[in-house]
């Protein structure tokens, strides 16, 4: 399949699901979720949905469980929000690249402070 139609198909995806996991869904397991990305399969039946969950290692747990059960509920809303033949299967897969961003920069920020204390030691 051609792979401007298919990132577009996920672009809309994941706009709408975006939408729906801020005002649809009423699970009080489902925390302050944001979807990254997702990757639409070349013959558009899955779709690998990448979330950045805000919370502990046991909210973000509870949250992704959350997502699977309300998984089919999300199928149909995107159904009826997007035009195609078939709405692909969706796999909820947990996005750690902003806690791995967050980690380097705390780090970056460490060694700019240290030199700055060697800097002030020298003078």
């Amino acid at each position: 399949m051609n792979k401007t139609r298919m990132s577009r198909v996920g672009e809309e995806i994941k706009k709408e699901l975006s939408m729906l996991l801020q005002r649809g869904l009423k699970d009080p397991r489902i925390g302050f979720v944001t979807v990254t990305d997702v990757e639409v399969s070349s013959d558009l039946q899955l779709a690998k949905v990448y979330v950045s969950i805000f919370g502990s290692e046991e909210q973000r747990k509870a949250s992704l469980a959350g997502l699977q059960k309300a998984k089919g509920y999300l199928r149909t809303e995107i159904g009826k929000r997007v035009k195609l033949r078939h709405i692909p299967d969706f796999t909820f897969k947990l996005d750690e690249s902003i806690d791995y961003g967050s980690k380097i920069e705390s780090i970056l920020r460490e060694i700019s402070t240290e030199e700055g204390k060697q800097d002030e030691a020298k003078s």
